[in-house]
């Protein structure tokens, strides 16, 4: 809960003691982040109460969407309510917050800093008094003032650089983009903030090359930057969840910036297929053995060995999978020839989000991923064939119920069959060796 009640100054106001102050002031600071070139920017004291937050924030996106999506608001509560008392509160809430956080053990909350020293550096804010640079520090400080006016009387009026009367809107982004590049303000963003940022830099025309240079990248990784924004999108639209950031702001970062590399020259059906993998695979990943990112290659390069490997487990007369849970003809019945019907399948039974078909599909990719590394390692087959006979060793027959007990001859028919063909190659195997040794 916060202390500080916001009151908005008119706009004509707020301009008006602005470029007083400014004609009177003869304090100069130079400012680098302002129409790519070397500015000296006026610095003048205004009233704490004076500037307003800028709602096309970066830093807070997120946390607005989350907002808006808890409070019932409308899409543009934000966006259209600059002037708003009751926005501009809601977004103090946010920067308020914002304040109070650090970042592991080696960034200090904003509010901690200016409670011990004051404020050290300006805001930058445009000549109707917008807040450009500094939002969160001047939550923190009205936090403070309101907490203890005596103590903090100091923030009752605060330093801030004023750009000139003729900045754009787009070089208002320019500025936080340029902001955003340098280290020590890196740290303030969330990916999908940064992510944002790139597409609103793409929105007002600016060259993938030329968000490059700006942000310090590489260009492939603003393309990129926009293809795992894209996928994130579709990803919450899907989840029924669009616009709620939150949901994969804290550990899905690696995962969609890595899907569209592991998308590339796909097949759309086959894409859509990859993504049920990655989706299914993220919204379990409690029940993922080891890091979340080591089974990028099950949605990546190896989708179809893990498609295969679960319409393999199990098959029934007609496509689909079967309502008896309790049934191991649970998967696929995949047409021979009809590749199309074989990636329908297998997204249709990933959405199911059914605890066998998540069981199934980790098991498929660890096998895939294992043996896939056993081409190098050579250890791969002993240690499926070890899964496999562990799996075995756990089923309880004796508790099956009679229903399930043709399919489940059916299935060990079919293991029997396999176990005789691999006997035999492993028998063949060993031949070969034994002759190449005599030789």
């Amino acid at each position: 809960m916060t202390s500080y009640q916001i009151q908005i100054i008119a706009p004509a106001a707020r301009e008006a003691s602005i470029q007083t102050k400014v004609n009177s002031t003869a304090i100069k600071r130079e400012f680098y982040g302002f129409r790519n070139r070397r500015s000296e920017l006026p610095v003048i004291q205004v009233p704490i109460g004076l500037p307003v937050y800028r709602m096309e924030n970066f830093r807070t996106f997120t946390d607005q969407h989350d907002y808006i999506s808890a409070e019932s608001k409308a899409d543009d509560f934000f966006s259209g309510g600059q002037e708003s008392e009751t926005v501009q509160q809601a977004q103090h809430l946010l920067l308020a917050r914002l304040a109070s956080k650090g970042k592991a053990d080696s960034v200090v909350p904003v509010i901690d800093v200016l409670r011990k020293d004051g404020q050290r550096e300006p805001l930058l804010i445009t000549s109707f008094g917008v807040v450009v640079n500094g939002n969160r520090r001047l939550a923190a400080m009205r936090e403070l003032y309101a907490e203890d006016g005596k103590s903090f009387a100091h923030f009752s009026h605060i330093d801030a650089m004023v750009l000139p009367p003729d900045a754009t809107d787009e070089e208002i982004v320019d500025v936080e983009a340029n902001l955003q590049a340098m280290p020590e303000t890196k740290l303030d963003y969330d990916w999908i903030g940064e992510l944002q940022l790139i597409k609103r830099l793409t929105s007002i025309g600016r060259t993938f090359d030329q968000i490059a240079n700006q942000l310090h990248r590489k260009e492939r990784d603003i393309q990129n930057a926009l293809q795992a924004l894209a996928e994130a999108d579709l990803y919450l639209k899907e989840a029924g969840s669009a616009g709620s950031y939150s949901e994969i702001r804290d550990d899905a970062e690696q995962l969609f910036n890595d899907l569209p590399k592991a998308l590339e020259g796909k097949s759309e059906k086959a894409k859509q297929a990859s993504r049920a993998i990655a989706y299914t695979l993220f919204r379990n990943k409690e029940l993922v053995p080891g890091r979340l990112y080591d089974f990028n290659p099950a949605f990546g390069k190896l989708a179809d060995d893990v498609i295969d490997r679960m319409a393999g487990l199990g098959k029934n007369e007609t496509p689909g999978f079967a309502e008896d849970k309790e049934s191991p003809e649970l998967f696929l019945n995949i047409p021979e020839d009809d590749g199309t019907s074989h990636y329908d399948a297998i997204i249709k039974l990933l959405r199911s989000d059914d605890d066998e078909v998540v069981e199934a599909l980790i098991d498929a990719a660890q096998t895939a991923i294992e043996l896939d590394k056993g081409k190098r390692s050579g250890s791969a087959a002993l240690k499926s064939i070890g899964q496999a006979h562990a799996k075995l060793a756990s089923a309880d027959v004796d508790k099956a119920s009679k229903e399930t007990l043709p399919g489940i001859n059916k299935q060990l028919l079919a293991i029997r069959e396999l176990v005789g063909e691999l006997e035999k190659t492993v028998a063949k195997r060993l031949k070969t060796s034994s002759s190449e040794i005599e030789r």
